[in-house]
């Protein structure tokens, strides 16, 4: 089986409202790289809405699909984080978080209607954002003196190489992303440069 160079997902964040029986739920959908990022989100969303009573979320990281979360914050489980889940799944999305806030309306909604609200808030939020193919990338580490900058940098540009980060001195340091169709052919280039010392990341993004 050939396999996958890009993977999709969504291009901004985005929001969504859904209603029912006096609970108004607000969903959110924000691009997602790393778990750190999720805590951030949530807790602007605490912050913008300290008088909502659920913050449900679900994500899910990595070009493999196999980093997620499905958090139900209080709701019965299963009627919440899941049907999230389900709606980034059915999009077939990744790098992606959705949070559901919810506000109750006074009046108790049971299972189906919970799971119904979550996941008709989630999809909603996700048609109003732009679904994008990316490609998926391999890091590199690069650590090589300043006199060979420019056999470096010409090797990354012919191989479409992304510059994630970079530290010139004397001596330099660099994080290349580079998309996957190029990576092989990328590194054996580099290394037939002369001190040039190359550590490969162990995870596409």
């Amino acid at each position: 089986m050939e396999k996958e160079t890009t993977y999709k997902t969504i291009s901004r964040p985005s929001e969504s409202l859904f209603k029912d029986r006096g609970s108004k739920f607000l969903g959110y959908a924000f691009p997602l790289t790393h778990t750190e990022e999720a805590k951030k989100h949530i807790q602007q969303l605490k912050a913008m809405h300290p008088k909502a009573v659920h913050y449900c979320y679900a994500y899910r990281i990595g070009t493999e699909g196999t980093q997620f979360r499905a958090n139900d914050d209080g709701e019965p489980s299963g009627t919440a984080g899941k049907p999230i889940l389900g709606q980034i799944d059915r999009f077939g999305i990744t790098n992606v978080i959705i949070i559901v806030v919810r506000y109750f309306g006074g009046t108790l909604l049971g299972v189906p209607g919970l799971i119904n609200a979550y996941k008709a808030a989630a999809e909603a939020a996700l048609l109003a954002n732009e679904i994008i193919e990316k490609d998926i990338e391999y890091i590199l580490h690069l650590e090589f003196d300043y006199t060979i900058m420019n056999e470096v940098m010409l090797t990354l540009k012919q191989h479409h190489a992304r510059i994630v980060y970079q530290e010139q001195q004397l001596f330099c340091r660099l994080e290349a992303a580079i998309p996957l169709v190029y990576f092989a052919a990328c590194k054996q280039k580099l290394e037939e440069i002369h001190r040039l010392e190359i550590k490969e990341a162990p995870q596409a993004t």
